[in-house]
């Protein structure tokens, strides 16, 4: 697959998220600048859900990557993707064992990931991350990687609506991911690009919190558990520390 360009990862993202995204590249007008918000609470708001994801956009203006026009949600393209970490996995067929946080790294043979603009901006830092570039061995402190659909329902243990916690897990109420991009992909959302034609397949890349994870019965699934009850704060507060996406990877169907 030649190189994705911006539009096409914008599509990616609105598939994602269920909400329709448009592109922006530094709106002028009345909007005011609010420094409170950053790219990681927009993405936090995509894990959480589309309810969440809404309400972020109603009050994100200024240098946030997120803008709301009236009923229509922008994104500046600057300010959440980061082409120079793009990776074209798609002729890969390498199975070569990697790790990565101490776990096994299942390399996404067969897509191409779009990366998000995540360096610096988590409070903790970037170790999270681990280092740039092709290796086999994990480093220290950063965490291993998963994969998570978004559209299975209940019986699998997967939610349904990105990362937002339903009540009816398989092995208790939180977030599903795993590190097997195959079970991943059986998951993941379709859409058909507005710009070519072509019928795609998009999941999320993500980094999991190894102390928060929980192993399940089923060793290929990790859960970060939410308990029943906990307020939307909280729970946005959990998954900042727990799972954060990284990349998009689409495939053409």
């Amino acid at each position: 697959m030649s190189k994705i360009d911006r539009e096409l990862a914008l599509e990616a993202l609105s598939a994602l998220t269920g909400t329709t995204l448009k592109p922006y590249f530094g709106l002028k007008g009345s909007m005011n600048s609010d420094p409170e918000l950053d790219i990681y609470n927009f993405i936090t708001a995509a894990i959480l859900g589309q309810e969440v994801l809404r309400l972020l956009g109603a009050r994100s203006y200024g240098q946030s990557p997120l803008q709301s026009v009236g009923k229509e949600m922008f994104v500046n393209m600057d300010e959440f993707f980061e082409p120079r970490f793009d990776c074209d996995f798609t002729h890969l067929s390498d199975k070569s064992v990697c790790m990565r946080g101490n776990e096994r790294y299942k390399r996404p043979c067969g897509w191409y990931r779009i990366a998000l603009k995540v360096l610096d901006k988590y409070p903790d830092g970037n170790t999270w991350l681990g280092t740039d570039g092709w290796r086999s061995h994990s480093v220290a402190g950063e965490w291993p990687v998963s994969y998570h659909g978004t559209t299975v329902e209940g019986a699998t243990g997967i939610v349904k609506s990105h990362y937002k916690a339903g009540p009816r897990q398989l092995y208790g109420r939180g977030i599903y991911s795993t590190y097997d991009i195959d079970q991943a992909s059986g998951y993941s959302r379709e859409f058909t690009s507005q710009k070519n034609g072509k019928r795609y397949r998009v999941i999320m890349q993500n980094r999991i919190n190894p102390k928060m994870r929980k192993v399940c019965g089923r060793p290929d699934y990790w859960l970060i558990e939410i308990p029943e009850g906990t307020s939307a704060v909280k729970e946005k507060e959990i998954v900042e520390k727990s799972i954060r996406p990284y990349g998009i990877l689409i495939k053409e169907v």
